[in-house]
């Protein structure tokens, strides 16, 4: 029993310690994302990598990684969660053999692992956002506690943390799904093709074949282009909620639906919608790419094969 703990206890650290290098190389350009669709009014002129480039000028290298720190309380048991998730619900989605194929196994397993992590760390994660918006000299908000505080006293209690999660648990389905099940399917089709070209034995269990470190960066940023593509609009969706109040057109926004159409209505599909769509592709392959490999490699390095 006492191995059956650990390995919970080592899952957990590898997906967070996965999750965690993930984001900070991309933290930059979660910034700047911010920055750009929330239309920033010293950066609105701008485009990605003018922005880029000016937010150094402006605020330091540091300013780059402005709200990282919110972001990595969050995102460690955010990746931790998930991946611990994704492992127990496999073996209970298997287990009950519901007559499905092992591609749609990891589908509902993955898709259940997201949902359970958003919603174990959806405040953290709105936080984040409020402090991501601010400006220099224009603070609602002094910290993380602060506006956990605030938030709470302000708007409705526990409640007021979760505005925005319906858009989130629907975009984070077939995310979480995608990715696992794009990842997992072109995994096991490699090695079964090619097992000599794209895999080499397990460090820590000869027996087990892993893809080479190269071939997993490849396949997991595939599966998160093809993730982000399918559920982008719902990010859209979730950002205006969750800012609720700070943006002018908070009272068209209440609901997913009337979210959707009113983004929809005013600027369209490409620049409505699909806002800043290049720049998380720029992100999301190198986050979703380091956080597969990372997880694998913690994997070996903690005997999880």
């Amino acid at each position: 029993a006492a191995r059956r703990d650990f390995y919970w206890l080592r899952s957990f650290i590898a997906g967070g310690v996965a999750g965690c290098c993930a984001k900070t190389t991309t933290a930059p350009l979660d910034r700047v994302k911010i920055l750009l669709q929330a239309h920033n009014h010293h950066y609105k002129h701008l485009g990605v990598f003018s922005t880029l480039c000016a937010v150094p000028k402006k605020e330091g290298y540091l300013g780059l990684y402005k709200g990282n720190g919110a972001m990595m309380i969050r995102i460690f048991p955010y990746g931790a969660i998930q991946f611990m998730a994704f492992d127990r619900y496999k073996k209970v989605v298997i287990k009950k053999q519901l007559g499905i194929s092992g591609h749609v196994h990891r589908l509902m397993a993955g898709s259940m692992a997201g949902i359970t992590a958003v919603i174990c760390t959806y405040p953290l994660d709105m936080v984040r956002v409020r402090l991501a918006f601010q400006v220099k000299g224009e603070h609602k908000y002094m910290g993380i506690i602060h506006a956990f505080k605030m938030i709470y006293t302000k708007e409705g209690g526990f409640s007021g943390f979760y505005r925005g999660l319906m858009p989130t648990v629907v975009g984070m389905a077939p995310y979480a799904g995608f990715s696992f099940f794009t990842f997992g399917t072109l995994k096991s089709i490699g090695l079964a093709q090619a097992p000599n070209l794209l895999g080499r034995p397990s460090l820590d269990n000869p027996d087990v074949l892993v893809l080479k470190t190269h071939v997993n960066l490849l396949c997991g940023g595939i599966a998160g282009a093809i993730a982000q593509t399918i559920s982008y609009p719902l990010d859209v969706t979730r950002r205006r909620m969750q800012l609720g109040a700070v943006l002018p057109d908070s009272e068209k926004c209440l609901t997913m639906v009337q979210t959707l159409k009113y983004v929809y209505r005013q600027h369209g599909i490409r620049r409505g919608l699909y806002r800043g769509l290049s720049l998380n592709y720029i992100r999301c392959i190198p986050s979703q790419a380091v956080a597969f490999t990372t997880y694998e490699l913690m994997k070996q390095f903690l005997h999880l094969n």
